[in-house]
């Protein structure tokens, strides 16, 4: 499987491309950084970012996209527009039929290191072992990219297999709760229903004595 990893932004958004393999093997295939001046108009900008997005993919042609899910941070206007950079690059895959997943920085990290709070170096530093690289990704960004393509590499089987998994429990649970419903409404016509009397001749009155009139 190929994977476009992205690490948004306005002033640098990071590409990175990496090809799966059996097991764990991993390859990259090509990174870069998309940078805007920060004094252009904001549409500009995204339209710069979505312009070079839609090349790599027409280019490298990924089978998913995984995107940084973008947290509250101190700075609003930084998370803005991290957030929108993420929008533009998840409608060009969608408009492709592309499968975008977002994943969280520290499940990133917790994939590539084992620590969901190892920093920025632990990071590249992985990421360079893993993918063989002789040379450092940058700017942090770059790697950042490949890292989130990793983690969607490793991540993603398991996370489909689990949700499969649940979707399987709550069918049978579904199909169980029906069962029970069923043999509890069947239960409950047998009790209303009333007990006929046995087939046969009437009894006859009796007298005071006892005896048939």
């Amino acid at each position: 499987m190929r994977v476009l990893g992205v690490d948004p932004g306005l002033t640098r958004c990071g590409l990175g491309v990496v090809d799966g393999g059996r097991g764990r093997a991993v390859r990259a295939v090509a990174v870069g950084v998309v940078r805007t001046p920060a004094d252009s108009d904001l549409a500009q900008r995204l339209l710069g970012i979505a312009d070079e997005v839609e090349t790599w993919l027409d280019r490298y042609k990924p089978e998913a996209v995984a995107v940084e899910r973008v947290f509250a941070q101190h700075n609003v206007r930084t998370a803005m527009g991290t957030a929108q950079a993420g929008g533009v690059v998840a409608l060009a895959a969608a408009r492709r039929g592309l499968p975008v997943v977002f994943h969280t920085p520290s499940e990133v990290k917790a994939a590539v290191t084992g620590s969901g709070r190892a920093d920025k170096a632990q990071v590249t530093g992985m990421v360079m072992r893993l993918l063989s690289l002789e040379v450092k990704p940058h700017p942090a960004d770059a790697a950042d990219a490949l890292a989130l393509a990793i983690c969607h590499l490793w991540r993603e089987p398991m996370r489909v297999r689990l949700a499969e998994a649940e979707a399987r429990a709550a069918e049978l649970a579904r199909a169980h709760k029906a069962r029970l419903a069923a043999a509890a409404k069947q239960a409950g016509v047998g009790a209303r229903t009333p007990v006929r009397r046995a087939a046969g001749r009437t009894p006859s009155k009796l007298d005071d004595t006892g005896a048939p009139r």
